[in-house]
């Protein structure tokens, strides 16, 4: 139940607020931003959510915050868990956001792409915090989600250079 307020929360806010304004600007730029959306959306339910329950916890003091790691890569370091898992699925889990991001945000150079990448994985991290999912707050995973941003935007590029330009209209002849 408190996953399914979320994802109403989150379709409202896309129809009320979002769709019409990205559907303005053309097919293109409803496309490209609702795959952010829904990417965003995923991302949120694999480390946030449910998320609106987890909000009267915000300034309870006696909740039990979940741990805290500002140690990078200590569960590689002293073998806990399946830590290469966690390392890889971090990684993956936000080379999509490399990839979008310069669509969506055109003039988004290599230096914005990792810096927005580690904002997102930074406010995630601080969030789970406060999470009913009692979830840790890791800087390993701040480290890979920003490396898997940085692999996503460069797989951008590449894929930006094999790709023909977008094709522009063409301009109205002054004789017509």
């Amino acid at each position: 139940m408190a996953i399914l307020a979320d994802f109403v929360v989150l379709g409202v806010l896309y129809f009320a607020v979002f769709f019409r304004r990205w559907r303005r600007k053309g097919g293109r730029s409803l496309l490209v931003n609702t795959l952010m959306y829904v990417y965003i959306a995923f991302v949120l339910y694999f480390t946030l959510v449910p998320i609106l329950f987890s909000i009267p916890n915000l300034f309870d003091h006696t909740y039990a915050y979940g741990p805290i790691n500002l140690i990078p890569f200590a569960d590689v370091l002293y073998g806990r868990g399946d830590y290469w898992r966690q390392v890889v699925l971090n990684v993956i889990m936000t080379i999509p956001f490399g990839f979008l991001l310069p669509i969506v945000r055109k003039r988004t150079t290599l230096g914005k792409a990792v810096l927005m990448t580690m904002l997102m994985s930074i406010c995630i991290e601080v969030l789970q915090l406060f999470s009913v999912a009692f979830r840790a707050t890791d800087i390993t995973d701040v480290i890979t989600n920003t490396l898997g941003g940085l692999l996503g935007y460069v797989t951008y590029l590449l894929v930006a250079r094999l790709l023909p330009p977008a094709s522009t209209p063409a301009k109205k002849d002054a004789r017509d």
